[in-house]
């Protein structure tokens, strides 16, 4: 069985930037291509930090909600976070406890001086497994 890929109607088109929101291998498990701050036009939300994970987020569960997924599902994060210190580490804790609790699922943050677009504070992708 091949993978099938889906770019859902409500995230902005991606494939402007060269990729695929969602990939779905068809052996159980699916890939969340990079997700972020934006709009249904790609454009950043925000310039504040914590609103940034929580619509980037936000935009994870819609993702995986398009291929009949949910969070719950998802078992590897990266993130990665412009200028990273403990300051943000706290946020992305805060928030990454509200969505999973004290079962979170594996997680590689990385710093990083810059991301794709202006303003990108923040960005996570994600590897959810079907049951």
């Amino acid at each position: 069985m091949g993978h099938r890929i889906t770019n859902p109607p409500t995230l902005h088109d991606p494939t402007r930037f060269g990729y695929s929101h969602v990939a779905d291998t068809g052996t159980g498990l699916v890939f969340v291509a990079g997700q972020y701050a934006s709009d249904g036009t790609g454009e950043v939300t925000s310039a504040d930090f914590s609103e940034q994970v929580q619509q980037s987020l936000a935009n994870l569960r819609t993702a995986l909600a398009a291929v009949d997924l949910d969070l719950s599902h998802v078992v590897q994060l990266r993130t990665y976070v412009v200028d990273h210190d403990t300051d943000k580490l706290a946020v992305l804790g805060r928030h990454v406890a509200e969505v999973w609790g004290d079962q979170p699922p594996t997680q590689t943050l990385t710093g990083v001086a810059s991301l794709a677009l202006p303003g990108m504070l923040f960005e996570v992708d994600a590897v959810a497994a079907r049951p």
